[in-house]
């Protein structure tokens, strides 16, 4: 199984995957990599700090756009992808495998997936 057919995807173009501990990945969708073009820039929050779902909690810059990522559920962050602050290029590498943002651990009940979107559709949404 892909992971596409794992994740779920914000309209704003973040996704979520479940990881098998209950915590999860957090990063921006392919679709918003290659929209946003070479990514020079990535700023991304510490562990520890918690973010309520629609929160901007982190910024990314390409050579065409600035732009903020929206946590996609509540959740306070667990893990951080310093490697990608050092090298955000990556991202238009590998979104993915190598190119997530942070892990959380879920603050909020599961109805804030209700909104969530499946690849497939957020696919359509966007093509």
């Amino acid at each position: 199984m892909s992971i596409t057919e794992k994740i779920l995807c914000t309209k704003t173009h973040e996704y979520i995957l479940k990881n098998d501990d209950g915590t999860y990945t957090v990063g921006l969708t392919d679709y918003a990599v290659e929209q946003l073009g070479d990514i020079v820039f990535l700023e991304l929050p510490e562990s520890g700090t918690t973010f309520a779902k629609g929160d901007s909690f982190a910024a990314i810059e390409s050579v065409k756009a600035a732009s903020e990522i929206y946590m996609p559920i509540s959740g306070e962050i667990t893990d951080v992808n310093t490697a990608l602050v050092e090298s955000p290029e990556t991202l238009n590498e590998d979104v993915y495998e190598k190119g997530w943002l942070v892990k959380i651990n879920p603050t909020g009940d599961a109805s804030e997936q209700d909104d969530l979107l499946e690849y497939s559709d957020y696919k359509e949404e966007v093509e």
